[in-house]
Formats: structure tokens, C-alpha cells, sequence
């Protein structure tokens, strides 16, 4: 990536980078690189990584096949579960179609969806725990070397140790470049709308060769670092920190609202936030298998009982970031990030005594005026 672009013209080509990976991941397939899609944060990604395979997230966020999805499984079951099945079933997901797996993980109850899946392409299934103990870390770790052997048995080849501390390596570059990345976001008053940083780090999931983003990421933050040196920067707004449920494509929307009606988001806690880029995987650890394990056994996600890992982060990030308040996005009928939401108000309007406020939602855009109408009431407030 070049630096002479204009931002704008960068964070568009990030945005984009989801419909530019269409004709790559064709492109995989015709030299044949294999193809591992993936649901989950959890994904231990290096595993694949280390065989050559190209990664994809496919979790699906328009609601164009929830009607579909709908004939096999509940109306009342997360947006976010309808549609990714939906785009299964229905084909019209490329990525799903050349991905020659797909690893699922045993998080939420929706994801009993993998099952009905399986009828019609590979499914490997990760048994996940709901704790972070001693126990459930043996289990991860224990799946983790199952899913090495599966990829090893089915596509043929073998992964070595040293291929797969060298993806460890490669991806913890990538996470260190985007962590310094949304990093900017801590100058007050911001650099950046949060529409824009959320543009690269999503589109940033969809690059197949990892070893490219620290690169691009890093010439665009010392742009961004450049031009607020000169002066160019957002007005001084409330810091908005987003937390709950993935986001992405429809629930764009929740940022959109945020900052069409005076306020700025500064930080996501969210999967496709901080959550995922935060922590890295000890490079120089003994037993890599167990050093992986760790890295995304300790994700904070609202599945984990208990779940002390999303309040540290969470509270890390209001500090470093002055936040002023924060909104939490549930999808419905995501059961566990709503049931958790009285934990997170607790713990925010308490312990670090600022503003809060949940919004439930789906993937149409019907709540479009409802959320604008919140949201600026939340914002004016601060």
C-alpha cells in the first residue's frame, strides 16, 4: 500500500477487501492451496497456517438468506447463526464454496447448526470448554493437536513444529501491527472516525497471505500519525467504547449511529476488535501446542463461565482510552452475551463509573430510526 493515497481511498480499499478476496480465494483454489474456513475467534489459525492453507472467517452479516435458513432452523435463534448457515446452504457465499473445510467450534448452542451443515460439506468440529481452568486447557490443547492430525491425515501432508512456530510468528506480527493500529485511537481528540479503523481491522480478516498486513497496517498508522501531527484530526467528541456481540455488515449500523449523532468510537472490545488482536502467542514457549492453546483459551467471550478475562480487558480499555461511555450490541436471542449484559453494567456504571447502555438488535434495517434515536439520546447525555 502506498502512502502517497489519501486515507479515505485506503480505508475504502480495506472496506472492499471482503468482495477483492472473492477472485483470491478462486485464485487459492486454481493453484491448489487448500482452503480452511473458519466461525470462530477461537480458530487456532497458525495450525492451518503452517500447512500453506489459506484461512477465511465465513461468519455471514446480511440477512439475504435468513428466510432460507429459517426452513431448517428456529426463528428465534441469532442473526449471525441464520445467516452464515443461510449463505451455506443457499451457495451464494464464495468463500464457503472453495473452503475445503470448515472448522466450527462448540461455543453457543447455535452452532448445533454444524450438524445440518455437515450433510453437505466437511465440518470439523472443535469441542470448546466453558471454563479457562487447568482442565478445559488440557481439553483445547488436546483438540488442537486432533485438528494438526485431521489436516495432516486429510490433505496428505505433514505439519512440522518449526511450520508451525513460523505461523506463530507471522500472525503475531499481523496482530502487533493492527494493535498499534487502532493504538492511535488513544490521542485525544481522535485521528480517525471509528468507521474508519473498524474498515481495516474487518477487512483485515480477509487477507489470505498474513505476512502482507504488517506492511500495509504499518504505512497506514504512520500516515494517520503523520497527518495528526499536521493537524488533521476528528473534533473532540464523547469516546464511545463498543463491547457485546460480533459486528460487521448490518450491524455496522450500531457505529454509524453512534458517530452520525455526536459521537466518536474509539475502541472495540467486540470479536473483531481488541478481543481478537489482544493477546499473542509466547513465541519462545517449550510445547507450542500448549502455548497456542493458552493464547485462545483466554479469549474473554461471553461463553466462558466465569468470565474475568472480558472484564479485564474491557476495564484496560475505558482507562487507556478515556472512554466516556459504553454500548453494548446484542444480537437477539444471542443468549450469552445477554444474559452477561448485567455483569458488564455492573461493572461499568460501578466499578468504573461511567455511562452505559445495551442495545439489542438483528441484521435488518428496520431499527435503523429506534437506534439513532437511542443513541443520540446516550451520547447527548454524555
Amino acid at each position: 500500500m502506498e502512502l502517497i493515497k489519501d486515507l479515505p481511498e485506503v480505508f475504502e480499499e480495506f472496506a472492499e477487501q471482503r468482495q477483492k478476496s472473492f477472485l483470491a480465494v478462486k485464485e487459492l483454489k486454481e493453484k491448489g492451496v487448500p482452503v480452511v474456513g473458519s466461525y470462530c475467534t477461537y480458530f487456532p489459525k497458525e495450525i492451518a497456517m503452517a500447512m500453506g492453507a489459506g484461512c477465511v472467517s465465513l461468519c455471514s452479516t446480511s440477512d439475504e438468506t435468513i428466510p432460507e435458513a429459517e426452513k431448517d432452523l428456529p426463528k428465534n435463534l441469532c442473526p449471525l447463526i441464520k445467516s452464515s448457515y443461510g449463505f451455506a446452504k443457499t451457495d451464494k457465499c464464495p468463500f464457503f464454496y472453495f473452503s475445503d473445510v470448515v472448522v466450527g467450534e462448540t461455543t453457543c448452542d447455535g452452532k448445533k447448526m454444524y450438524e445440518y451443515m455437515s450433510e453437505f460439506k466437511d465440518v470439523f468440529i472443535m469441542e470448546l470448554p466453558n471454563s479457562q481452568r487447568e482442565p478445559g486447557l488440557q481439553l483445547w490443547k488436546g483438540e488442537i493437536i486432533r485438528f494438526k492430525e485431521y489436516l495432516e491425515q486429510k490433505f496428505g501432508v505433514t505439519i512440522t513444529e518449526e511450520q508451525i512456530r513460523e505461523a506463530v510468528k507471522t500472525e503475531n506480527q499481523a496482530r502487533r501491527s493492527l494493535k498499534k493500529l487502532y493504538e492511535v485511537m488513544k490521542y485525544d481528540p481522535a485521528p480517525i472516525k471509528g468507521q474508519d479503523l473498524f474498515k481495516v481491522l474487518y477487512g483485515s480478516t480477509f487477507k489470505f497471505d498474513r505476512s502482507l498486513i504488517p506492511g500495509e497496517v504499518d504505512a497506514l498508522t504512520a500516515k494517520i500519525e503523520k497527518e495528526y501531527a499536521e493537524g488533521k484530526r476528528e473534533e473532540k467528541k464523547p469516546c464511545i467504547l463498543i463491547t457485546g456481540c460480533p459486528i460487521g455488515g448490518a450491524t455496522e449500523k450500531v457505529i454509524r449511529a453512534v458517530e452520525d449523532n455526536g459521537g466518536i468510537v474509539v475502541t472495540f472490545e467486540n470479536c473483531s476488535g481488541a478481543k481478537s488482536i489482544d493477546k499473542l502467542v509466547d513465541e519462545d514457549a517449550e510445547d507450542i501446542y500448549d502455548a497456542i492453546a493458552r493464547r485462545y483459551l483466554s479469549i474473554g467471550c461471553s461463553v466462558m463461565t466465569p468470565n474475568p478475562n472480558r472484564l479485564e480487558l474491557l476495564g484496560r480499555l475505558i482507562d487507556e482510552y478515556q472512554v466516556d461511555g459504553v454500548v453494548d450490541m446484542i444480537l437477539q436471542a444471542c443468549h450469552t452475551y445477554n444474559v452477561e449484559t448485567n455483569t458488564i453494567r455492573k461493572f461499568v456504571t460501578g466499578e468504573k463509573g461511567i455511562p452505559y447502555i445495551s442495545v439489542e438488535t438483528d441484521y435488518s434495517q428496520a431499527d435503523i430510526g429506534q437506534l439513532n434515536t437511542r443513541l443520540a439520546a446516550f451520547v447527548e447525555m454524555l
